[in-house]
């Protein structure tokens, strides 16, 4: 069975088996994953690009191997076009930094309002160094993008949208496709937040023409500290580097110019997580064999038995982001009582859950909450499961009531 190559979900809390619904945070981590991580400290534990001994060269190369298979599973045309990073955040960082060194002030940069901290706090930074104006779409009561209001937002001065490809707080898929073909259809280009997609879906960098895709491993079943930054090879060969340091270079001089690596060792600073990268191609590998189709459908079937249940059973549940459309999320409430209350209950019945603001403040002020209880599935979670949530909730509260 798919579960059993996961041993963290053996474990038991408060003498019960522990039941993990914070997917959307990180995922657990598979067996093969584990043992590629052992595989490479044990026997290939080496800086990368750096010796012409053994040890160095195989380092190397599972680090481009790993990237190449990156490059597979997400149709990306080269491998310039992968960039390793420490996670999304850091992604999106770097186009702020480098891409966004040419804009102007008074250039505007549109995004929306259920946008990751991630995908907000690195424009308000730019925005504080260069004068550039931010304009945020809005959403519909069900959790939908206002597309005619962002539509409406393009200018002779949009330089860039920005969005997420999934909500990590209400699981809305959005349809960037279209979103990225309506910004290109006036010259702007797109980055998007795929950090919630990857786990459920294989996006197509050259079916959805993004310019930037950006996401991290260790919500698809693999290492924590990766992050992928895609991005056409055109548009990162105008960029300048993020950061300075060994890896980056082709010369460096006190007395002249330094000049820099080719793609896409440009923005790749500094020793790299070479073992936890090496890693993610048994991360890539499980997708693969586990079916990226298969694992959609059956966490689409937990999400539907979930909102069916928890909607039917447990009074005064209140669900926010509720279009047909929707990744395996689910964030609610329960009124009157906090979520952190409810939370901390659950935890306390071996059942995982994220409570809070989820990094996503302006969604919950534009939802007039400050929080909520978030589930997340994945491949490996069960309908029992589900079962022990909803006998979970009914017994706090009796308690609280």
């Amino acid at each position: 069975m798919l579960r059993e190559q996961f041993p963290a979900l053996d474990r038991q809390l408060y003498k019960r088996p522990m039941v993990y619904l914070d997917n959307v945070a990180t995922s657990q981590t598979p067996l093969c994953v584990i043992e590629a991580i052992n595989e490479g400290y044990i026997h290939a534990k080496a800086n990368v690009h750096r010796g012409v001994h053994t040890l160095s060269q195989e380092a190397t190369a599972r680090q481009e191997h790993a990237r190449e298979r990156i490059r597979q599973w997400i149709n990306a045309r080269s491998t310039y076009e992968i960039i390793f990073t420490r996670g999304t955040t850091e992604a999106i960082n770097l186009v702020a930094a480098s891409f966004g060194q040419r804009f102007k002030p008074g250039d505007e940069i549109i995004l929306t309002v259920m946008e990751h901290h991630a995908n907000i706090v690195p424009w308000q930074l730019l925005q504080n160094r260069t004068g550039i104006k931010i304009k945020v779409v809005p959403i519909n009561p069900d959790g939908s993008l206002q597309l005619d209001v962002y539509r409406n937002l393009f200018t002779d001065r949009t330089r860039l949208a920005t969005f997420c490809h999934i909500s990590n707080v209400l699981g809305t898929v959005n349809p960037v496709k279209e979103m990225t073909a309506y910004a290109h259809s006036l010259g702007v280009p797109t980055l998007i937040d795929g950090a919630q997609a990857t786990a459920h879906l294989r996006p197509d960098m050259q079916d959805l023409d993004a310019d930037f895709y950006a996401f991290s491993l260790h919500k698809m079943y693999g290492p924590s500290g990766i992050g992928i930054l895609y991005g056409k090879e055109q548009l990162l060969e105008s960029m300048p580097p993020y950061q300075g340091g060994g890896e980056m270079i082709a010369h460096v001089s006190l007395t002249s110019p330094t000049t820099f690596a080719e793609l896409p060792y440009k923005f790749e600073a500094g020793t790299p997580d070479f073992i936890g990268i090496g890693a993610t191609t048994a991360a890539i590998d499980f997708l693969e064999k586990a079916g990226i189709d298969k694992i959609h459908a059956h966490e689409q079937k937990l999400l539907s038995e979930a909102t069916s249940r928890l909607l039917n059973e447990i009074p005064n549940l209140e669900i926010y982001g509720t279009t047909p459309d929707k990744a395996p999320v689910i964030s609610f409430l329960i009124h009157p009582h906090h979520h952190y209350d409810i939370g901390l209950l659950l935890d306390k019945q071996a059942i995982e859950v994220r409570t809070g603001h989820h990094c996503a403040q302006p969604l919950m002020h534009a939802l007039g909450i400050d929080g909520t209880i978030r589930i997340g599935f994945a491949a490996y979670n069960t309908s029992q499961e589900i079962e022990f949530l909803i006998q979970a909730l009914k017994k706090i509260q009796q308690i609280i009531s």
